[in-house]
């Protein structure tokens, strides 16, 4: 399919207008990271990241209301693969020490479902985890079998015959455990995950999120300095960061303004951002590309025609491409589920702005740092 062939469109002309647009859209969104700042998940600021598996379809609606005044904070809930997981995310690493008789009493009420008056002894506890021995093998195992089912996330002491002790986790999920199965009596669960992250590594992460994106434009400029010329890799990696910078002002601004669009910078978003580095680029190179063959093949030709020229030859190409993965990632928007959303959202609008930046950014910095410094560039 052929559209916008043998256009003549004066895009380098028009550079000032489209330098005031990127300008106020990154200062936009600079404004509102400075002011109302980014929000970033547990994998950056720590917390606790749950899965429960229902034994029916459950309402997302219904389990956030259940959970919102029993003391773990502000609490993310989505839907997780199947119509019956879910993935809850809260800030909060351990149970409230308020909380933690009511739920060794639920543990011990639990035991003693099994067999009735059934010997324990309390070995070991802390508010991490809680250990009881019983009086035989058998016992034991029954008993870790029952609470396995139950849904705590409990496991033997020692994997010999002889052992005689469970160790029973005790984490948010807990606590989350004690309050659901009170209001969703007819829909049993169990805890199929649960995953914490320390204020320390979420920062080591966030350290190596930013040396990460910053290391990718690194590399992508010394390529792109053998391929073509220096002043190019400079263009090209200029509007990557323009990319990246709006893409992230965009975050910011949403955040709040469009219900269902409440993301947060985490691992995936990052992940997001390093593929939409590598996505925009491969336009921009194309375009390179022709601009080279360009110079090469009207020698005599002033670089801001060229440029024109390169721009609109690969327009239908730089449509078409975009155009379908957008068609794709609002697919995955509107049906991928809340585990694809972040980062069919980010790849969206990334792809939006990296579009924009291939024909309307890259080219005019290269064509105004060559203006400005003078030099010829030959191939």
């Amino acid at each position: 399919m052929r559209i916008f062939q043998n256009i003549n469109y004066d895009f380098l002309g028009k550079r000032k207008i489209f330098y005031f647009i990127s300008g106020a859209l990154i200062l936009l969104g600079l404004l509102n990271i400075v002011f109302r700042g980014l929000k970033f998940g547990i994998d950056f600021n720590g917390g606790s990241e749950i899965i429960l598996e229902f034994q029916k379809p459950v309402e997302l609606g219904y389990v956030r209301n259940n959970l919102q005044n029993i003391g773990i904070g502000n609490i993310e809930v989505k839907t997780y693969g199947a119509d019956n997981r879910i993935l809850l995310r809260t800030e909060l690493q351990n149970v409230p020490r308020s909380v933690y008789p009511r739920i060794i009493s639920s543990i011990e009420n639990e035991i003693n479902n099994v067999q009735s008056g059934i010997a324990k002894k309390l070995v070991d506890s802390s508010f991490t985890s809680v250990t009881y021995e019983f009086n035989n093998p058998e016992t034991t195992n029954l008993v870790l079998n029952y609470l396995s089912n139950t849904g705590y996330q409990t496991g033997k002491v020692s994997e010999e015959p002889t052992n005689r002790q469970i160790e029973v986790n005790i984490g948010v999920s807990s606590w989350i455990k004690e309050n659901l199965k009170v209001t969703m009596k007819d829909n049993p669960f169990k805890v199929i995950k649960e995953d914490k992250v320390g204020p320390k590594v979420g920062n080591e992460l966030k350290e190596q999120a930013v040396i990460a994106v910053f290391l990718s434009l690194v590399v992508i400029l010394v390529y792109l300095a053998f391929r073509f010329k220096f002043v190019f890799s400079l263009g090209a990696v200029a509007a990557l960061f323009h990319n990246v910078l709006i893409t992230l002002g965009i975050f910011s601004i949403l955040y709040g303004v469009i219900p269902g669009l409440n993301l947060e910078i985490d691992l995936t978003i990052v992940a997001a951002l390093l593929t939409l580095v590598g996505y925009t680029i491969n336009d921009t190179v194309v375009i390179f590309d022709r601009v080279r063959e360009n110079m090469k093949i009207h020698k005599t030709l002033p670089l801001l025609e060229v440029i024109n020229k390169s721009v609109n030859q690969n327009m239908s190409r730089t449509i078409l491409t975009g155009g379908t993965t957008l068609m794709a990632l609002l697919v995955l928007i509107f049906l991928g589920g809340e585990v694809l959303r972040a980062f069919s959202f980010t790849l969206f609008f990334g792809i939006l702005i990296g579009t924009y930046s291939s024909i309307f950014v890259a080219s005019a910095l290269v064509l105004d740092y060559v203006n400005k410094s003078k030099k010829k560039i030959q191939f």
